[in-house]
């Protein structure tokens, strides 16, 4: 829905269904219920997730009109779409195969266009849109001394797929941008490295090629780039690389990249107690998120202030008795309207630091809640579906001072 801070909603991610047929069965028991209670009298954005199986099914015309229908009748539109899983993503092992095809391929490319295809008959005039995508690759398929090519070839893939926005954009006004998505342990993992590849690759890559391809200036080719290719600040992954939100927020803006999305997510955290002998039910307590459909990456905070990164939380936890290690942040995109999980926290407090500025000077017109964990939750953590979507939304609401109608 439409708020003064900008378009707000929830990644139908969280849905259940590879293919549209059954991703769509999801939206339709679910969507009109949730818009009843935190969209009554707006229309309600959706924040649409399409594997590449479903998009393929579609964005068939006739599958397209019934979809448009079914939007007018339900007063809804979708404005945001997440491009980050290719494939499965509910009853299958994910794990790193989340990222594949990854951005040195011609599938991931094909997909993206056909997302973008898409979003342009679906999003209202007038309204720019955004498509969430990975950070290139995982960074343990490759080995140092490949990851210029890497770099390289996944930047060309992207720029292909800029050349067709910049299409879209002159034959139907629509603005649509591919957000990539930092993720602990992707090619791209944090704030820093997404700047150094903008400025060291895409930039440089782009200008030229851009330019030459629509005899326009470099300047002209810079505000393409800058206008259809942001990025997806996930304030869970941010969260568990202990960035600093404002310091990263602000070098963003001077460097006029653009931020297409605002992913509202939450990680686990705890400090672990320098008694070694206080940590057993700390590390009994994140076991209890060991589950083994995603990875749950860790990042713990050391005595010297350094960092120490763990694939996987299976990875972790043979070091939680390491005296270096003071604290855990987890790759577990738990519910935002929960603070505490017994001796654990979660990052609610940096999604509140991430709001409140955006608040003082907004940064982003989508705004995006990203909770996709429900099914695999310890049992006691699980509530009704619906239900959790709605309190979800309700505590961003909340945060951000805005009233349903």
């Amino acid at each position: 829905m439409q708020t003064v801070l900008g378009h707000l909603t929830y990644c139908s991610n969280i849905h259940a269904g590879e293919s549209w047929d059954d991703h769509f069965k999801q939206l339709k028991e679910h969507i009109p219920v949730i818009k009843k209670q935190v969209s009554p009298g707006k229309s309600f954005g959706i924040g649409l997730r399409l594997s590449n199986m479903a998009s393929i099914e579609l964005i068939k015309e006739k599958n397209l009109e019934i979809f448009q229908q079914w939007l007018h009748d339900n007063d809804c539109y979708v404005f945001t779409m997440n491009g980050f899983p290719y494939g499965g993503f509910h009853h299958t092992v994910v794990k790193d195969k989340v990222h594949a095809p990854d951005w040195t391929t011609t599938e991931r490319e094909a997909y993206t266009i056909r997302l973008a295809q898409i979003l342009s008959v679906l999003l209202p005039d007038g309204m720019d849109g955004g498509i969430s995508t990975s950070p290139l690759s995982y960074r343990f398929w490759h080995s140092t001394e490949q990851l210029p090519e890497v770099f390289e070839k996944s930047t060309l893939h992207l720029l292909a797929v800029l050349d067709q926005l910049i299409q879209i954009k002159q034959s139907t006004g629509k603005s649509i941008h591919i957000d990539i998505e930092p993720e602990p342990d992707g090619l791209l993992g944090e704030g820093g490295e997404f700047i150094s590849w903008y400025t060291q690759y895409l930039l440089p890559l782009g200008i030229p090629y851009i330019a030459k391809l629509f005899g326009c200036s470099d300047d002209i080719a810079a505000f393409h780039i800058k206008e259809h290719i942001q990025l997806c600040y996930d304030v869970c992954h941010f969260a568990i690389c202990y960035e600093d939100h404002a310091a990263v927020i602000k070098q963003i803006r001077e460097l006029g990249i653009k931020t297409g999305k605002i992913q509202i997510s939450a990680a686990l955290k705890a400090e672990l107690p320098a008694e070694l002998e206080k940590r057993a039910p700390v590390i009994e307590a994140f076991s209890r998120f060991n589950e083994p459909t995603y990875l749950h990456q860790v990042v713990a905070m050391q005595q010297n202030g350094k960092l120490k990164r763990y694939a996987d939380m299976p990875d972790a936890l043979p070091d939680a008795y390491n005296t270096e290690v003071t604290e855990w942040r987890a790759h577990f995109h738990v519910p935002l309207f929960v603070e505490g999980y017994g001796v654990l926290q979660c990052t609610q407090q940096d999604i509140e630091q991430v709001l409140s500025i955006h608040q003082q000077q907004p940064f982003t017109a989508h705004l995006e809640i990203e909770t996709y964990t429900w099914e695999v939750l310890p049992d006691d953590k699980r509530l009704p579906l619906t239900q959790s979507i709605v309190r979800e939304m309700q505590w961003v609401m909340a945060l951000l001072k805005v009233r349903s109608e």
